[in-house]
């Protein structure tokens, strides 16, 4: 369970094919403090700690999550958002994240207006995701408030201090990224699917 709220960033320092897994290896300023086994999130993917080596950790993909998320187009030397799970007795900050991508969103539109910045995004409402107007949205592991709500398509809002410390910055119309929809919202949405 993760909060939103990312902690560092981390640099993809290898990537590593092995059968349909991938290995992934990064640099980070948290890597002293991880174990072998820990859950940390990368751009919003729950993904294990399988080694550490010096400032260096490494984290196994599999092809499930290859096909639900962006990471086969991660290249080395790219940024990713990091956040390890919430502590129990932690403030929530943001909202309930699981770290369960549940599909990938595509940038189409960037601008700044009096030193903050609007993202606009679509993606595939065929597979049943929706946002609603000041509803929760998890964009690459940030946690975010949804405005400009539309069938298939929101924006969002970031300040300075997420725009500096998250790889929003680095986003470009066309950039791919992880979308996680609030999981209040998917349980309402069955919920009445069920009974309809």
């Amino acid at each position: 369970m993760f909060t939103g709220i990312i902690e560092t960033l981390g640099e993809i320092k290898s990537l590593r094919t092995e059968g349909e897994n991938l290995h992934i290896t990064i640099k980070s300023t948290i890597t002293n403090e991880l174990k072998i086994d820990q859950s940390v999130a990368h751009n919003g993917v729950c993904l294990t700690v399988v080694a550490i080596d010096g400032n260096k950790y490494t984290v196994t993909a599999i092809k499930e999550t290859l096909a639900k998320t962006n990471l086969s187009t991660w290249k080395t030397g790219d940024t990713i958002n990091l956040e390890r799970a919430m502590k129990m007795n932690a403030r929530l900050d943001g909202h309930i994240v699981q770290g369960h991508v549940d599909e990938i969103g595509i940038c189409t539109a960037i601008s700044e207006v009096d030193g903050s910045w609007y993202f606009t995004f679509v993606y595939n409402s065929a597979q049943g995701n929706v946002t609603i107007e000041k509803g929760s949205i998890t964009i690459n592991g940030v946690s975010l408030t949804v405005v400009n709500s539309k069938e298939a398509e929101f924006s969002v809002a970031i300040i300075p201090y997420t725009y500096t410390h998250t790889n929003f910055s680095s986003f470009e119309v066309g950039t791919k990224v992880n979308l996680e929809f609030d999981v209040i919202g998917k349980y309402v949405k069955r919920l009445i699917g069920l009974s309809g």
